[in-house]
């Protein structure tokens, strides 16, 4: 992740918590004193989140040194330490909300994700993300999918064009057929520019290849159908299955050979991991 936007999304959080500062750290802590603490699992998981954990400290005080002891996409144990943190201690107590925060939601999608890439192992299957991201979090939501194994889709309406029901029925509206409506469509691009349109029914199948698109999503299909559905394009393009799918239905969807399956769980309903920070006081030395 580029540390500027790394950096500018932090810094937003923290401000959002300590907008005139932290009031109980400078009322109850002495500004000399410095503190350690340990990063902790308190269950198992897959972490994600050092970048941004890194920077809700660097930010507050350049004097705090993090180091790791696991690195984004290791499976850790509850009881494991995953960092040590070391410096004032006003800074310290400042930021600890804000990284806990982010790495406990970035550490849980992970997990997540590992979990629906080890369902669909040995299939050929991608696991993807979608765009239904935490507003302002994309970067980091997006980062812990491929933390945990997964696979990014388009970052944003602005990188891949991705033709849906909606748009279809506006495309056709003035009486073009499907087909020509879309050929028209994808002559006006950059030959760089990838293409995707979704079906909900076998009979689009055909119309919307004949177009020339590069990928082909079949949402809400049955397993039945997906199957099918497969069979039909017959590897001339990319197949997407979306919809329906969760943990107990991603490796039977997974086995009517489509090539991706897209999630939106991974990040809209992903749990967030129970990480602790345990905070110690640096007692000076007994003379």
């Amino acid at each position: 992740m580029r540390a500027a936007s790394v950096d500018r999304i932090v810094a937003a959080a923290l401000e959002e918590d300590a907008p005139w500062g932290d009031i109980t750290s400078a009322a109850l802590i002495p500004a000399t004193a410095t503190a350690s603490a340990d990063l902790v699992a308190r269950e198992d998981g897959v972490f994600s989140g050092a970048q941004v954990f890194d920077a809700a400290f660097g930010l507050t005080d350049a004097a705090i040194a993090v180091t790791w002891h696991v690195h984004d996409g290791e499976r850790f144990t509850g009881g494991d330490v995953l960092a040590s943190v070391k410096g004032p201690a006003r800074a310290v107590l400042t930021a600890e909300r804000i990284g806990l925060n982010f790495v406990q939601r970035m550490s849980g999608i992970a997990t997540l994700t590992a979990e629906y890439v080890a369902r669909v192992a040995g299939t050929g299957a991608r696991i993807a993300d979608t765009r239904k991201t935490t507003p302002g979090l994309r970067l980091f939501e997006r980062h812990a999918v491929r933390s945990g194994g997964g696979h990014n889709h388009r970052y944003s309406l602005s990188d891949a064009v991705m033709a849906k029901d909606n748009h279809l029925a506006v495309l056709t509206a003035g009486g073009l057929g499907v087909t020509e409506a879309l050929r028209e469509a994808i002559a006006r691009l950059p030959h760089t520019m990838p293409v995707e349109v979704e079906v909900d029914r076998l009979d689009q199948i055909e119309p919307v290849l004949a177009a020339g698109l590069d990928i082909i999503m079949l949402d809400n299909f049955s397993l039945d159908d997906l199957r099918r559905g497969v069979e039909q394009v017959a590897g001339r393009v990319t197949v997407e299955a979306s919809g329906g799918v969760n943990l107990d239905t991603v490796c039977a969807i997974a086995q009517t050979g489509v090539d991706v399956i897209s999630v939106g769980a991974l990040t809209h309903s992903a749990r967030a991991l129970d990480l602790g920070l345990d905070v110690r006081l640096d007692l000076p030395a007994a003379r």
